[in-house]
């Protein structure tokens, strides 16, 4: 048995070390925000977090998550009042909308490294989510709203 936090809930699962947690998340828990894009941490749809930072599920495996704390879409502190989300619906972000939990994700981490981004460093730390939709554009625009928006919070 694996253990380790996930959405501030204590769980254990009875699968291989090396599995994805991307596979544990979705088949096994039943949580389906990460989505599998490309299956080699190139796309960034998979993204969640571990231990607070924002890492690619479907390259980590779970026996390297064992004990540590994850968080997906689903688990996000004030969801309902995020920023990040707040802004993301504000700017009509999505389009199809499948990449946009690991676009979020990555946002929020970004956020929380960096309170005020340039256009230069969202788009280096953004490279790494794409979105087929091209809302490139709509993505920089809420996370400089949703920047502001934290920085009003304080």
């Amino acid at each position: 048995m694996i253990e380790l936090t996930v959405n501030g809930i204590k769980r254990q699962v009875d699968v291989v070390p090396e599995m994805p947690l991307l596979w544990v998340l979705r088949d096994e828990l039943g949580i389906t925000s990460a989505k599998y894009g490309c299956g080699v941490a190139q796309c960034g749809a998979c993204t969640v977090h571990i231990d607070g930072m924002a890492v690619r599920s479907c390259q980590s495996h779970i026996g390297e998550v064992a004990g540590k704390t994850v968080v997906t879409l689903e688990g996000l502190d004030n969801k309902d009042h995020h920023p990040v989300l707040q802004a993301w619906i504000e700017h009509q972000v999505p389009q199809c909308g499948y990449c946009q939990t690991g676009q979020i994700m990555q946002a929020i981490s970004l956020l929380g490294l960096i309170a005020e981004p340039n256009d230069e460093q969202i788009n280096q730390v953004m490279s790494g989510n794409l979105c087929r939709c091209g809302t490139y554009p709509r993505i920089r625009a809420a996370i400089h709203a949703a920047a502001k928006k934290k920085m009003a919070e304080k």
